[in-house]
């Protein structure tokens, strides 16, 4: 497995609240945690570290070879709604972190098979036959426009409310998580990133620049665009390949 990232704060932000963490594991196994942290000067920090430690752990500690897809199902849902109730006890015992939270996308991949939970606006694409498919479906208040038919794709591009999230690790005792499973096929690129990156690059750029980069410099190029773009939040990318 080939795995790649980069994390940057941007040009407007005074400190990086996004985390990731990745890793590989026996028999060809990748793994990846990326969170987007929120609330206050050092909430979004500690929300969004927290969540990636506690559910990089829970991974490295329970994934076993020849794990079914279910399995790797309730593993990660397990370890994601974890960590909300960790974040969100912090959160309510300690003033200075009073409404904390971060978004998730965690990812396994074994087996030609990907499975990906999340909560919250941080996104996962396949980048599979030369085109770039959403995996997830953005926890948003725009996105629920989009849904109801309030607004089209493209007016919720520039929509005022755009970062409005709907769910997030710590806000609440219980959080709903989302899962989704796809092939991953040989040359087949996983990417996993925060809305830093979406809310700055279009996804044909994005696309383009998987093609026309080397596989280890998609992570760099993307930061690099979406700072020249405006650079107006923290931007961090992940890229998992067979």
């Amino acid at each position: 497995m080939k795995i790649a990232a980069k994390t940057d704060v941007g040009k407007v932000r005074s400190s990086n609240q996004d985390s990731y963490a990745t890793g590989e594991l026996p028999g060809g196994v990748a793994w990846a945690v990326v969170c987007d942290g929120m609330g206050g000067a050092a909430g979004g920090n500690v929300a969004s570290s927290v969540a990636v430690k506690m559910i990089s752990e829970k991974i490295t500690s329970t994934y076993h070879s020849n794990m079914s897809s279910s399995s790797v199902r309730n593993m990660l849902v397990s370890a994601i709604t974890a960590a909300n109730l960790s974040i969100y006890d912090m959160s309510n015992a300690n003033e200075t972190l009073h409404g904390m939270g971060t978004t998730v996308v965690a990812a396994v991949i074994a087996d030609g098979t990907v499975c990906v939970a999340h909560a919250g606006d941080s996104r996962a694409y396949l980048i599979t036959q030369g085109e770039l498919f959403q995996l997830t479906t953005d926890h948003s208040v725009v996105q629920a426009m989009v849904e109801s038919g309030k607004i089209t794709p493209d007016e919720a591009k520039d929509h005022p409310r755009k970062n409005i999230i709907t769910r997030a690790l710590g806000v609440a005792e219980d959080i709903d998580v989302d899962f989704c499973e796809e092939k991953l096929n040989a040359d087949d690129i996983l990417l996993i990133c925060t809305d830093g990156l979406t809310n700055y690059i279009d996804s044909q750029d994005i696309l383009k620049v998987t093609h026309t980069a080397g596989y280890y410099e998609i992570a760099d190029k993307l930061v690099n665009l979406a700072n020249l773009n405006g650079g107006g939040d923290n931007i961090t990318v992940v890229t998992v390949s067979n």
